[in-house]
C-alpha cells in the first residue's frame, strides 16, 4: 500500500518540512515582518466606544456586515468586547446593518 520514500521518491530536493521557503517571507530577502497593529482606542484617548456613533464602529465590520476579529482589528480583548457589544446594540436600534443587500 504505502511506498517507501527512501530512494528520493516523493518530495525531491526539499528535505524536511518547510525547507522550501526561507522563513515565512516567501524566500525573498528574509523573514516577513508585519507591522504591529495598534489598538486605536488606547492610542487616542479621545476616542470612545459608543453604540450611537456608527462612523467609528464602521471600521470594525466588513463590507458584508460581519464583525472583524481581534487578530485583524488589532484591538485588545477588553476593547474588542466593547466594540462587539456596541455594534450589536447599534444593529438593534437600526443604526448599523445586520447584513448588506446583494443586488444581482
Amino acid at each position: 500500500m504505502r511506498e517507501n520514500r527512501e530512494g528520493g521518491e516523493g518530495r525531491e530536493g526539499r528535505g524536511d518540512r518547510g525547507e522550501g521557503r526561507e522563513g515565512r517571507g516567501g524566500g525573498r530577502g528574509g523573514p516577513r515582518r508585519s507591522r504591529r497593529k495598534v489598538d486605536r482606542f488606547l492610542a487616542d484617548k479621545t476616542m470612545v466606544i459608543d453604540y450611537k456613533d456608527p462612523s467609528t464602529l464602521k471600521y470594525f465590520i466588513t463590507e458584508r456586515g460581519k464583525i472583524v476579529p481581534r487578530r485583524v482589528s488589532g484591538l485588545v480583548a477588553r476593547n474588542q468586547r466593547k466594540v462587539t457589544r456596541a455594534i450589536k446594540r447599534a444593529r438593534m436600534i437600526a443604526l448599523m446593518p445586520f447584513t448588506t443587500v446583494k443586488a444581482n
